[in-house]
């Protein structure tokens, strides 16, 4: 059987574009919150934007590895349940473990 490599490489060239790559809309926000792996204190973090399922934050003090699992404390909102996808430049990426409706987020 003869592998078709142009169309694998055409099917990833269409997927860098990140927003294509994305469950949902991420929101654009400036907001002060904490982090904290489960069982430990924590740190403090500015989320930078945020979907239904997941978000990036600026970490201020804190050194999470991928896999780990963290809360998202917000204020005047319930924690969140996430896990970290990817960490870079002080930067932290996670998905919720189960989706956060924006809409308790905006009120």
């Amino acid at each position: 059987m003869e592998m078709n490599f142009s169309m694998i490489k055409a099917r990833i060239a269409e997927a860098d574009n990140v927003s294509d790559r994305r469950r949902s809309e991420r929101v654009s926000i400036e907001v002060d919150a904490h982090v904290r792996e489960m069982g430990n204190e924590g740190c403090e973090a500015r989320i930078l934007n945020i979907s239904e399922h997941g978000f990036m934050a600026e970490v201020v003090a804190g050194d999470f590895e991928v896999g780990t699992r963290v809360w998202l404390i917000l204020p005047g909102r319930e924690r969140a349940s996430a896990v970290v996808k990817w960490t870079a430049g002080g930067k932290m990426g996670c998905e919720f473990a189960e989706p956060v409706s924006l809409d308790q987020l905006s009120a």
